[in-house]
């Protein structure tokens, strides 16, 4: 793979995603984060191995990549942790 095909690939992944999730409603994105947390492991290896293509440019796009999908699963988890804490059961004090 060029290291033109591999820009080309990442912006159309990025604008697409981009716009994907822009047209969710605030409502649904906490739930949709945690059952996509799967995906975006998939989403890093395939940045491990753009990271791993011939060139400075895949290194570069491969970084790029494994950064934002390491950010987005870690927030994915933050958030689900977020919203499971808000349905416990709170113990009440006499």
């Amino acid at each position: 793979m060029t290291a033109v095909l591999a820009a080309t690939v990442f912006v159309l992944a990025a604008v697409v995603g981009l716009e994907v999730i822009g047209k969710i409603p605030t409502m649904l994105h906490t739930p949709l984060m945690s059952a996509t947390n799967a995906i975006h492991g998939i989403v890093i290896v395939g940045a491990i191995v753009a990271a791993g293509l011939e060139g400075p440019m895949g290194a570069i796009i491969g970084t790029i990549a494994l950064v934002a999908a390491a950010i987005n699963v870690f927030g994915g988890f933050v958030l689900t942790d977020r919203m499971l804490r808000m349905f416990k059961h709170k113990k009440q004090t006499p």
